[in-house]
């Protein structure tokens, strides 16, 4: 019995590859820090992140996760919902029995039983009208949205902002986040998801697979590009004299259009990477709490079903979020 209590089922990665390299090990239960909570983790999503750091593509990934096989990090999950179970001595913030939503951080780690967080990382009271599976997708698809559009964007009331990829996990989130704001909202998405956006409170529906926005007369102050699908080039039409195109994916060509934009006082390109702050998690937890936004999810599976899951997400295909839910009954 005592060796149980030490130990947690995880879902670990020694090589780069395929979902198959993801194996289900029993690993030594982590103890919390002075300055830590240790969490029992309920909910975990597949985030995209997720998926490219299991792959190594793109290839960056090994010189920040180890060149020939994950080194720093070796269980993925990049958020989660669940209750603290312990806390370190010096916490203050926190209390054993606090329903929790969190951002691992660089070091992962969520595809696991429990996970140990520094009180003062990118964690939150859970919001009370949502369950752990819904709660556990705001604090990488809800803060992405926010941050870009609030902070690269400077979203404001009346402005026209377009969504693309809006049946997504990000997608999902800035459609609701752009209506919350006051904006007038477009989303594109497929024919099979239009409803979807529509009842999330976009204006108009585009549907991608019918018509090119990019051909048509309408202009807007906000591109958001939340899959990375589309260029700058692309948009620039479509992007009034002082819009701003924005993407969640900055390969190299987009990188040289934003240098070269943020000379200009026009037209501009911005892109980069989502900087977490714990107060996001609130303000999206306000939000929440008060029936502006919800999570979206595609479909559930048990941590033993995992492989499966990313299978499934990386077809590019997952409407709004691929849960684990931890708790359910681990498949032989």
């Amino acid at each position: 019995m005592a060796n149980k209590l030490k130990t947690m089922k995880a879902v670990c990665y020694k090589k780069y590859g395929p979902p198959s390299v993801l194996q289900m090990q029993e690993i030594t239960k982590p103890i919390p820090q002075h300055n830590e909570v240790l969490v029992k983790v309920h909910a975990t999503p597949i985030t995209i992140g997720d998926v490219r750091m299991r792959k190594a593509d793109p290839f960056l990934v090994r010189f920040i996760n180890g060149f020939i096989k994950p080194k720093k990090a070796n269980i993925l999950g990049m958020e989660l919902a669940g209750e603290i179970e312990e806390v370190g001595k010096d916490v203050t913030l926190f209390k054993k029995g606090d329903d929790v939503f969190a951002s691992t951080g660089s070091g992962l780690g969520a595809y696991a039983e429990f996970k140990c967080l520094p009180e003062e990382g990118i964690i939150a009271i859970k919001p009370k009208n949502m369950n752990y599976e819904e709660a556990s997708a705001v604090p990488i698809g809800g803060n992405t949205a926010l941050y870009f559009l609030r902070e690269l964007g400077n979203i404001k009331s009346g402005q026209k902002v377009l969504i693309y990829g809006a049946s997504g996990s990000i997608g999902t989130f800035a459609i609701q986040l752009a209506k919350a704001f006051g904006a007038e909202v477009t989303g594109v998405c497929s024919t099979s998801n239009i409803e979807l956006v529509q009842s999330l409170g976009a204006h108009e529906v585009i549907d991608y697979s019918v018509s090119d926005f990019t051909k048509f007369d309408n202009s807007y102050d906000i591109i958001f590009d939340t899959v990375g699908k589309l260029s700058f080039s692309k948009c620039k039409r479509s992007l009034k004299s002082n819009g701003v195109y924005l993407s969640t994916v900055t390969r190299l060509p987009l990188i040289f259009q934003i240098i070269r934009t943020s000379l200009t006082k026009t037209k501009r390109a911005v892109g980069g990477v989502a900087i977490e702050k714990p107060e996001n998690l609130v303000f999206l937890k306000n939000l929440i709490e008060t029936g502006k936004i919800k999570s979206v999810i595609d479909r559930r599976y048990s941590l033993g079903k995992i492989e499966d899951a990313h299978r499934y997400a990386e077809t590019g295909h997952k409407i709004g979020n691929v849960i684990i839910n931890i708790d359910k009954k681990l498949d032989k």
